[in-house]
């Protein structure tokens, strides 16, 4: 497992962003999700993240900037993520689908992500 914090860019405005490629989904605060357009989720699902069950009922297209490259892909909104090592709230959750989708990889001992393996183009087949 691999953790790398950044910060992402919504709007103009930097969220603190945890890659974590522990978590499969990503997830965002109501605050990020509010410029974002939430949708509700026609049913309530539940997820057991930074030690306490979450309730998820809405979602959101997560369309942001990474190392200034544009990425978009879904979110689970919650009212709060948690605090990382340095007691700093995360802001942005990004799963391991998104960074597998966008070619994102973590370099956990120089603290960087890894951004080569950007797409350039989507080949569909």
């Amino acid at each position: 497992m691999g953790r790398i914090r950044r910060n992402i860019k919504v709007e103009e405005r930097n969220f603190h962003t945890l890659f974590d490629t522990g978590s499969r989904n990503t997830y965002v605060t109501e605050v990020c999700a509010k410029l974002l357009g939430p949708k509700k989720l026609p049913e309530t699902s539940h997820v057991s993240l930074g030690g306490r069950t979450h309730a998820l009922e809405q979602t959101c297209l997560l369309m942001a900037y990474v190392e200034g490259k544009f990425i978009s892909t879904d979110a689970y909104v919650l009212s709060e993520i948690g605090k990382d090592e340095d007691g700093e709230f995360i802001e942005v959750l990004f799963g391991a689908l998104a960074m597998q989708k966008w070619g994102i990889r973590l370099i956990p001992e120089e603290e960087k992500l890894d951004m080569t393996y950007y797409p350039k183009e989507f080949v569909e087949f």
